[in-house]
């Protein structure tokens, strides 16, 4: 399983030592930012499983930086730990997207669970919702076979989508050409073989543009799908 990786924001030196450390004795990768702009800024660059932020803080509140992350990221869940104690600050907090709200003191082994919780439900909910993809410009709509963006749509046959969302399930790996043929017709006959080149090469003509990706040919072998 991978690590979990956690953005947390504290700008109590103390507190965010001791919080940090118990969550890496618990496997958690942690990113620790001493305020809202840090914070904002290793959002934008990581990819983070959950969002553990401090409310007041300087440059950047915590309020607002939940706001941010929230623009970019409508589901990573994200939980406020605060000293704020008012019914007000915690209906604020849960109305800007969080899931939950912890007030200070609060307990490590109950910050835990409730990350294990979020986390669960998180990949719950990844699994069952998982028919949108990003490449590059475009999002592939797996359900509909369509490749779009704010400019154009692109159908796609259930041939190229089921091809693409392979490729897509296994980016950077190596797919030999039996396998593609056999995950899309069951079988791997010469005429298949030749339909399946053909749809690569349209899928290649679709995002040609796309900086950083590329099907990648494999002399003999099959084919891998490059991310950059």
């Amino acid at each position: 399983m991978s690590t979990v990786r956690i953005l947390y924001t504290e700008d109590d030196a103390t507190l965010a030592f001791l919080t940090k450390d118990n969550l890496e004795q618990n496997h958690y990768e942690v990113t620790h930012c001493e305020d809202g702009n840090g914070g904002f800024e290793a959002f934008k660059k990581g990819a983070f499983d959950i969002c553990i932020l401090d409310i007041m803080m300087p440059k950047m509140d915590g309020f607002e930086l939940a706001t941010e992350i929230r623009k970019l990221d409508s589901d990573v869940p994200i939980i406020f730990l605060s000293a704020k104690t008012l019914k007000e600050d915690r209906i604020k907090g849960l109305r800007l997207g969080a899931d939950d709200y912890l007030v200070k003191p609060f307990s490590i082994e109950e910050l835990l669970l409730k990350i294990e919780i979020f986390l669960r439900r998180s990949r719950k909910n990844n699994a069952i919702e998982k028919s949108i993809y990003e490449i590059g410009k475009y999002q592939f709509d797996t359900k509909n076979f369509i490749l779009f963006n704010e400019i154009e749509k692109i159908p796609l046959t259930q041939r190229e989508a089921d091809l693409l969302k392979l490729f897509l399930d296994n980016k950077n790996v190596v797919l030999k050409r039996e396998q593609i043929l056999t995950s899309l017709w069951g079988d791997d006959d010469y005429f298949m073989g030749r339909s399946l080149d053909v749809f690569i090469s349209r899928l290649r003509k679709i995002l040609v543009n796309e900086k950083g990706i590329a099907i990648e040919n494999l002399h003999g072998i099959g084919f891998r799908f490059l991310v950059g």
